[in-house]
């Protein structure tokens, strides 16, 4: 049958095959030629519905781009190492990589972009639960699949994000668990035994990130002025490949077959044994003879706000001249063994602290002070903003000691003593109620008359 044209640019028609075709001319393609898309189905009006749709994207300027879409791992592959390269934090560029490669490319990577539903999203969700992964951990690879979505709808490869078709699963938040006052100076006099205890009271007293404090360098501490200025935070990151063929660089350390029940290899691991490696593993990047970017590594703090200049309590003058009088003596002691990194908290042979065994020496101490096990922020940024806000600092002068972008931020950080809020309760009430007299019963006859003791007797009782 010959083609019925719907407009000048769109025809439909019966094909041999049995089936309706439709073609709408889009406009042109980058080298010229006309850019005419094909939809089909077995009926007439099916395929005048998807070539009325597609005319409809078209003349709304949302139409894909012409040309063969790629699948979720092609371009969740092209996302990280193109685009979220270039505005995300090393560390993050990491999280995001991790959980593209273990969760997303299993459960979707086949998938083409452009036929990627809602259903797919919320079957790889709803399995990931049931293995025992966190709600946490599944909103993450949410959010990371939705920002790669929006990518490719704003380039116009897709014609919807479909993650904002889903709802990830809820998360509660992390209740604070930060040290009582009384906590915290038992904890900060068993770190006086560590050769390192200042770090430890800067964080417990000051609020820095466990990075910051261990990012932390002479050039940047003012003790004349008694400021410390956290331009630089220490992190570990993920190594990565600097030959050109990274999955060959690993060959001899692929392992394809997941591990026996009895597995004596990774017996010490507390994650367990790792998952196998997928065909094209390009991981092992720690050991490359051209490996780059990995290890302990000093960067910058992820806001501006961070690097603002930060107080040093006047107490705490003393105890960092002592504690650089004490570098000092490691110094020559060392020898020709001491590495020069200018860190304020270092080991023996003057390498900054790693991040590892600094969370080892926390649990530690908890352990020495009596204290219940906590996370190392409740031990830090927690309890300090929460220990000012007893003080009667005002929320948005802590704001600033932990240098917070938005004070709502901060309120998440300070939490409520329900001793403070029993007192506050008590002042509340004795500000505006009336105070009860007390009643007293009388003793002795008088030589009132009988009705002024029965009125008497009436008020008593």
């Amino acid at each position: 049958m010959s083609p019925r044209k719907l407009n000048m640019e769109s025809s439909i028609y019966e094909g041999s095959d049995g089936w309706w075709h439709g073609r709408v001319t889009m406009g042109v393609k980058n080298d010229g030629s006309p850019d005419r898309r094909h939809r089909r189905a077995r009926t007439e009006a099916a395929v005048r519905r998807k070539v009325k749709e597609l005319e409809k994207l078209r003349d709304e300027g949302r139409a894909p781009v012409a040309g063969r879409k790629p699948t979720v791992a092609e371009w969740m592959t092209t996302y990280l190492t193109t685009i979220a390269s270039l505005k995300l934090k090393p560390r993050s560029l990491d999280d995001y990589w991790s959980k593209t490669r273990n969760d997303i490319i299993p459960g979707l990577g086949q998938h083409r972009l452009d036929k990627l539903a809602p259903e797919h999203l919320e079957t790889l969700y709803a399995a990931m639960l049931e293995e025992g992964h966190a709600p946490s951990h599944v909103l993450k690879v949410h959010r990371i699949l939705s920002r790669a979505l929006k990518i490719a709808h704003r380039r116009r490869i897709i014609v919807e994000n479909v993650a904002t078709l889903v709802d990830p699963p809820s998360v509660d938040e992390t209740e604070a668990n930060p040290f009582t006052t009384e906590e915290a100076k038992a904890f900060l006099e068993a770190a006086a035994k560590r050769p390192n205890f200042m770090r430890w009271a800067v964080g417990v007293g000051m609020g820095f990130r466990q990075g910051e404090t261990l990012g932390l360098r002479w050039r940047y501490v003012d003790l004349e002025n008694e400021l410390f200025h956290p331009k630089w935070q220490l992190q570990r990151l993920t190594w990565r490949h600097g030959c050109k063929d990274p999955h060959a660089c690993g060959a001899r350390l692929h392992r394809f077959e997941p591990c026996p029940p009895d597995c004596a290899t990774h017996k010490t691991y507390k994650r367990g044994c790792p998952e196998p490696c997928t065909k094209t593993c390009n991981a092992h990047a720690s050991a490359c003879p051209e490996r780059k970017g990995g290890g302990l590594v000093f960067t910058r703090p992820k806001t501006k706000k961070s690097q603002n200049p930060v107080p040093i309590p006047p107490p705490f003058i003393p105890y960092l001249l002592a504690h650089k009088a004490q570098q000092e003596e490691m110094r020559a002691v060392a020898g020709d063994e001491w590495e020069e990194h200018d860190a304020v908290f270092t080991r023996p042979d003057g390498r900054p602290l790693d991040p590892r065994a600094d969370w080892e020496e926390f649990k530690e101490l908890l352990e020495e002070a009596g204290i219940s096990d906590r996370r190392l922020y409740d031990g830090s940024r927690h309890t300090a903003g929460t220990i000012l806000n007893e003080l009667g600092v005002d929320m948005p002068t802590i704001m600033e000691i932990l240098r917070h972008t938005q004070i709502s931020q901060t309120r998440r950080y300070v939490k409520g003593r329900s001793t403070l809020s029993k007192d506050a309760m008590r002042r509340m009430g004795d500000a505006f109620m009336p105070q009860q007299k007390a009643a007293t019963e009388t003793r002795t006859e008088t030589t009132d008359s009988r009705a002024a003791r029965a009125r008497r007797r009436r008020r008593i009782l």
